[in-house]
């Protein structure tokens, strides 16, 4: 049998119901079927040097979705196949390409951005981001992630999962959450993965998983704090878009120390850092929105979206670095648009992000900006 034909039969598809009642085609999240049981066959037997070579070749070839599915498939074979497939496809910061499920916690690339779209459920407050397969805003495009707003007490939460259908906490889907405080102007971000070596679960009723009954050896009964949003009080009703600042711990691709209990603290801090110049170098990405110019002619505040937005709306913002531990320098480019998002649709919006921003923090930020904030408006 030709080794083309037969490697691309291992395609998988994931079958499940959309938000829409729809059976997709695409697979509904990238993540990895159970490797297939071909240990003893002449595939898991191949020369490693042999495979490295077809696994680069099937990289280099299926450059986005939905053929990316063969360097999918080829991680199925068995596990030698996946280690090597692992080694082979390049991290989103260098290619730009998302495949498998850690590349959602990995950054973006550097000198474009990804370019996704939230589409949004308001009869059962469920967002999904999806990769565009084409330009189109109407293209569902591959599944990555899904959140679903829950309202504990005085509190709100979204959590993010990577099955559309599954949002227990305790799911091996899910993959952080959101919470808001009781005004919903100040967010916290978990991660349901240490950020680094040696990260200690958050402490407090509001990052646990799950109770202690249900604790299990090989998954962390705590969220890890990963980041902070907050949106500035606006009391005196003064015209202009809503602003905010976020402070996240972004993923790097170079080894660095933990961050210091000072960092942690600088950390908690994030609504003080609106009132004040920041210097940080405690290896802390800080966001803050764009500031728009007021359009006479039109009479309203004005960003340029570069067609990326079409609806007028106090949700659109554009986030830029004051400080970019990705840089050589540690500080930002107040210029260059790191986070973008904006409405396109009555339920459809866009979220434009690029390196030290990963997906899964992008989704997050742009998730803290649906609901509203009277005390910011």
């Amino acid at each position: 049998m030709p080794l083309s034909g037969s490697l691309l039969s291992r395609r998988f598809s994931i079958s499940s119901r959309d938000h829409q009642g729809h059976t997709p085609t695409e697979p509904e999240s990238p993540m990895l079927p159970p490797s297939s049981n071909v240990t003893g066959s002449s595939w898991s037997a191949m020369l490693p040097e042999l495979l490295s070579e077809i696994i680069r070749r099937v990289e280099d070839t299926e450059d986005h979705w939905p053929l990316r599915r063969d360097v999918v498939a080829c991680a199925c074979v068995s596990k030698k196949w996946r280690e090597i497939t692992q080694e082979t496809v390049r991290s989103p910061r260098n290619s730009g390409k998302i495949t498998f499920p850690s590349c959602l916690k990995l950054p973006g690339p550097p000198d474009f951005s990804n370019q996704c779209l939230i589409r949004r459920n308001k009869r059962t407050s469920t967002f999904y981001l999806h990769l565009p397969l084409t330009p189109s805003f109407t293209d569902k495009g591959k599944f990555l992630l899904a959140a679903r707003r829950f309202r504990t007490g005085a509190y709100t939460e979204y959590v993010i999962s990577l099955d559309a259908h599954d949002f227990s906490q305790a799911s091996n889907a899910y993959v952080g959450k959101l919470r808001s405080d009781f005004l919903g102007t100040n967010f916290t971000v978990y991660d349901s993965k240490p950020p680094h070596n040696g990260a200690k679960p958050s402490h407090g009723k509001a990052s646990r998983r799950f109770a202690s009954k249900q604790i299990s050896p090989q998954v962390p009964a705590g969220n890890f704090e990963v980041g902070h949003i907050s949106y500035k009080f606006n009391l005196l009703k003064s015209r202009g878009p809503r602003r905010m600042i976020s402070t996240l711990h972004c993923p790097s691709s170079s080894s660095s120390p933990p961050p210091s209990s000072s960092t942690d603290q600088k950390l908690c801090d994030a609504t003080k850092m609106m009132k004040k110049p920041i210097k940080d170098g405690s290896g802390l990405t800080i966001l803050k929105n764009k500031a728009p110019r007021w359009h006479e002619h039109l009479q309203c505040w004005c960003l340029n979206f570069h067609g990326r937005v079409t609806v007028a709306s106090v949700k659109n913002f554009q986030l830029v670095a004051t400080v970019d531990q990705s840089q050589p320098s540690g500080k930002g480019d107040e210029e260059t648009v790191l986070l973008q998002f904006g409405k396109v649709g009555d339920d459809t919006f866009t979220m434009d992000y690029r390196q030290p921003l990963s997906a899964f923090q992008a989704f997050a930020i742009c998730l803290a900006s649906f609901g509203t904030k009277l005390a910011c408006e």
